[in-house]
């Protein structure tokens, strides 16, 4: 039996969406992918729910049997609003993904985790045999950093001991990511807390560099994934 509740019901995309007829078109696009008993890595982001919004409207009108694996609590109940069934990543190896990105270089390197997802993203990404990033024009840069700084998921007895180490990797500003309608820290799903770190220059080996620090869970650089970047055009 489905809870009868409106709290889920009535969930929506909690700020305004930019650029959201090009997201639209994006989203179009990510829906025609889906076939009968796909299991799909769901990620985050104001085009990834709005993907989730038209796979929904599928499921509903042609009865059909997917199964979702979410990157975040935020996406599952995406998926439970618009009853696409959800599974485990300790179950199912998915097939495919789609997510959004904060930035992408030329080389089709990533920065992502504004949401705080990056862990699980990066999980389903690298188990997955095809990732679609979602991306509309203002997610393109000639240089990662341009916009964005770097989140790196940390133990929260290591913001402290980190600092002096993220410095010597190039790391020009640190900041402790604060919640919004929350006091304190943003804590991840993991945990932990996050830091925006934003470097001088983000080199190839820069993501492996950050990873190695004791008391980094992981970062939101995504460098040399087989992607394929879905725009409006």
């Amino acid at each position: 039996m489905n809870w009868k509740s409106t709290i889920i019901k009535d969930l929506a995309w909690g700020t305004k969406i930019s650029n959201r007829e090009d997201k639209e078109a994006i989203a179009a696009k990510v829906v025609q992918l889906v076939k009968y008993r796909d299991v799909i890595g769901f990620g985050s982001g104001s085009t990834s729910a709005l993907a989730i919004e038209a796979i929904g409207k599928r499921v509903r009108e042609e009865k059909l049997e997917i199964i979702a694996i979410p990157t975040s609590h935020e996406v599952e109940m995406a998926c439970v609003k618009n009853d696409i069934q959800t599974g485990s990543f300790l179950k199912y190896q998915p097939d495919w993904c789609f997510d959004g990105a904060d930035e992408i270089d030329p080389d089709k390197n990533l920065i992502k985790g504004r949401g705080g997802a990056m862990v699980k993203e990066k999980l389903l990404m690298s188990a997955a045999s095809k990732t679609y990033i979602l991306a509309d024009k203002s997610k393109f840069v000639s240089n990662l950093g341009e916009k964005f700084a770097v989140p790196i998921e940390v133990l929260p007895i290591a913001v402290n001991s980190l600092e002096n180490s993220l410095l010597s990797l190039g790391a020009s500003t640190i900041s402790l990511r604060i919640g919004i309608k929350k006091d304190g820290p943003v804590m991840t799903e993991n945990g932990n807390f996050i830091l925006d770190v934003n470097f001088k220059n983000i080199g190839k080996e820069l993501e492996k560099e950050i990873n190695m620090l004791p008391g980094v869970l992981d970062n939101g650089l995504f460098m040399n994934f087989p992607i394929e970047v879905l725009t409006a055009n």
